[in-house]
């Protein structure tokens, strides 16, 4: 048997007061009978049966478990990597407050509805760096997203390419465990300014593999400056430099590749169903096991001790006969 509580400082309360009450209760019986001179047995037919239930209400509090049953548990889940572009346009504020800090909210969502599948975060720029490899720890996913930030990478363009290639060697090594292809995700974040010349060819091959692309553009059309060490970025000419989104290059990888776009702006947020659709992905298994499964039976205990509550407080015993 096993319990689902241990004895604590209430219940060591309860029967100390009860020994307590009760032993002053049979001294004071058995003086009285003693000085009439009267028998005093009966007094115990009631001490055992309040002792009894007394004792199975103590019981019933701890929570015993006993009882052996097989239950079998099946793991599920999805390796979904992440790609979060880390150019300077994502420092611009035509979302609030800036591109790159609304997308480590979104993030830290997505982390958190995941929670079953394995999630890892590739940063990149121009070129791409694996941040988190592929983890269950939604801890150590959420400690990373915080220190994201657009100076962790060489800022000379925006290449789709690098990130999209080491996402696909990275879902097909021998580390992971998913074998098959449609439970294998690929989640592209940017403001779609991509300079990149072989995105199709890995789009292609991404295609041809069956994972899933999504892509999720963050910003709006009509753009904002970009502010980098609080100064505004300026052109050539000494102009201010303005980013816009450009969801036509995000729309069309999402396209050639089977999945979807979605977008983050001043006044729509797709995130959610972003998240509803890779929830329709069906997962795939990785392992199935037997545990033993035992059931708090506390109502066994709590039942006999209200019957016999109940007959205690329906009969009556002569302590004390004259």
């Amino acid at each position: 048997m096993t319990w689902l509580y241990s004895l604590s400082g209430l219940e060591i309360t309860f029967i100390a007061l009860f020994v307590a009450f009760y032993l002053l209760y049979l001294i004071r019986v058995i003086s009285i009978a003693k000085k009439l001179s009267t028998p005093y047995g009966s007094v115990f037919i009631k001490l055992s049966i309040r002792s009894i239930y007394f004792a199975l209400f103590i019981v019933a509090l701890l929570g015993p478990s006993f009882g052996e049953s097989k239950r079998e548990v099946k793991s599920v889940g999805k390796d979904i990597f992440v790609l979060v572009d880390l150019s300077q346009s994502m420092n611009a504020n035509d979302v609030q407050p800036t591109r790159l800090e609304k997308v480590k909210f979104e993030l830290k969502n997505i982390v958190e509805a995941f929670n079953s599948d394995r999630i890892g975060i590739i940063i990149f720029s121009s070129e791409a760096f694996m941040q988190v490899p592929l983890t269950f720890d939604q801890n150590a996913l959420n400690l990373f997203i915080e220190t994201l930030y657009t100076n962790l990478v060489p800022n000379t363009g925006t290449d789709f390419t690098p990130p999209l290639q080491l996402a696909l060697n990275k879902l097909n090594s021998e580390e992971s465990p998913i074998t098959q292809q449609k439970s294998k995700v690929i989640i592209l974040i940017s403001d779609g300014e991509d300079f990149g010349e072989e995105t199709e060819e890995v789009a292609q091959e991404i295609e041809d593999q069956g994972i899933k692309l999504y892509t999720l553009g963050v910003g709006t059309e009509r753009g904002s400056k970009i502010r980098v060490n609080g100064v505004y970025k300026k052109n050539r000419e000494g102009n201010d430099v303005v980013t816009k989104l450009d969801s036509r290059t995000l729309k069309k990888l999402a396209s050639e590749t089977g999945g979807k776009y979605f977008e983050i702006n001043e006044t729509n947020n797709d995130v959610s169903r972003l998240i509803n659709t890779i929830n329709n992905i069906e997962g795939e298994l990785r392992d199935t096991r037997q545990i033993d499964v035992s059931a708090n039976r506390y109502y066994y205990f709590l039942g006999i001790a209200l019957l016999l509550l109940v007959i205690d407080l329906l009969t009556s015993v002569k302590t004390i006969k004259i």
